[in-house]
């Protein structure tokens, strides 16, 4: 497994990300029109930096992970199932607890990151026990 070690954490590389987002798409059909693309490999790279220079402990550096991935928006589709994915993985890989339950339900809750309903607390407590108020537009 190819990954990047920084602060005694390990980080999922770009491209194990991007194979993240191919398997998101083959395992959780949303659209028809769900194709695995990167828009931005440039993007994801950021995404990884970004938490890898987060002040805080790990649910910090996971949480600006899956904000910057869901933002970022860097790949055609499956944006917000990659990050959750990518998140799930990094904390996994570092023996960390990952909270939130594998449920269709969570969609709602990425929609909120994507749209920014969200603090980074409330998004640090919900990757770290599965607890967040209920996204609503």
């Amino acid at each position: 497994m190819n990954n990047v070690m920084a602060n005694n954490l390990v980080y999922p590389t770009p491209e194990r990300i991007i194979e993240y987002n191919v398997l998101a798409l083959e395992l959780i059909k949303a659209k028809k029109k769900d194709k695995p693309s990167v828009m931005s490999y440039s993007k994801v790279v950021e995404a990884i930096s970004k938490a890898k220079n987060k002040k805080g402990n790990i649910y910090d550096k996971a949480t600006v992970l899956l904000h910057s991935l869901v933002q970022g928006h860097p790949f055609a589709s499956g944006n917000r199932r990659t990050a959750f994915i990518a998140v799930k993985y990094f904390l996994l890989l570092n023996n960390a607890k990952f909270g939130v339950k594998d449920d269709p339900l969570q969609a709602k809750t990425l929609l909120g990151v994507r749209e920014g309903y969200y603090t980074h607390d409330e998004i640090k407590e919900w990757i770290k026990n599965g607890k967040i108020r209920e996204f609503r537009r």
